[in-house]
């Protein structure tokens, strides 16, 4: 698809009955628009110039990105104009950002999650942080670079695609994970010790649900931009 094709063949919006669907063209934008903010934060924070705010900012970046996501959900299935996805070239190198987050995050990195919540009797695994944040902007920068090629509806079918398969379990996971530890911080609700959790370390079962987090002391909580309510 040249750079010039139309997008009219995008399916209309469906975010609510009663009120008018925005054109496909107002729709790439706004969807466009929030995921370059996100990657652009995450990108600022894991710089570390700014650690005192780094966890509040995150949980509400996550927060708003996932909005866009659950607009891209309540899409109709979005169709490419191509039989075959094109090819965006070499994708970028996460490992830099993924370790400054992981240093910044250190303390907090490693969570325990359910993958699937609907499935019965499911163990909970390790996760990090650092890796899922890392993850959501590899796939959301993918399909920015068909945005920016011109190929509109390209972008729009990759985010919708991912957010269903994988950025948006995995920015929801986080989420839950920074959302619970700013409740437990501000509700002086301290974290159990994580006691060797680690994302490659194998756990027996039960393990990780009595092993919720590392201990959030006093010291941690002002370097992560965090205060108790008894503060």
């Amino acid at each position: 698809m040249s750079e010039s094709t139309p997008i009219s063949q995008t399916p209309q919006h469906a975010e609510g009955p009663h009120r008018a669907a925005p054109g496909p063209d107002d729709f790439a934008v706004q969807i466009a628009d929030q995921v370059e903010s996100f990657i652009v934060a995450v990108t600022e924070v894991a710089k570390g110039d700014d650690p005192d705010s780094a966890v509040p900012y995150l949980l509400l970046q996550v927060s708003q990105v996932l909005l866009a996501g659950g607009r891209l959900g309540a899409y109709e299935d979005i169709v490419p104009e191509e039989r075959y996805e094109p090819d965006t070239g070499p994708e970028p190198d996460m490992d830099e950002l993924r370790e400054r987050l992981a240093a910044l995050l250190d303390p907090v990195d490693v969570y325990s999650e359910v993958f699937d919540p609907y499935v019965p009797r499911s163990t909970p695994v390790a996760a990090r942080l650092s890796d899922d944040l890392a993850e959501v902007i590899s796939d959301l920068r993918h399909g920015m670079a068909h945005y920016r090629a011109g190929r509109v509806s390209e972008a729009l079918w990759w985010w919708q695609f991912s957010y269903l398969s994988n950025w948006g379990p995995t920015a929801s996971a986080a989420l839950r994970a920074l959302q619970s530890l700013v409740a437990h911080v501000r509700l002086d609700t301290p974290l159990a010790e994580l006691d060797g959790l680690d994302t490659d370390s194998e756990a027996e079962d039960g393990d990780l649900e009595r092993q919720a987090g590392r201990v959030m002391a006093a010291e941690i909580a002002a370097p992560l931009g965090l205060r108790s309510s008894g503060s």
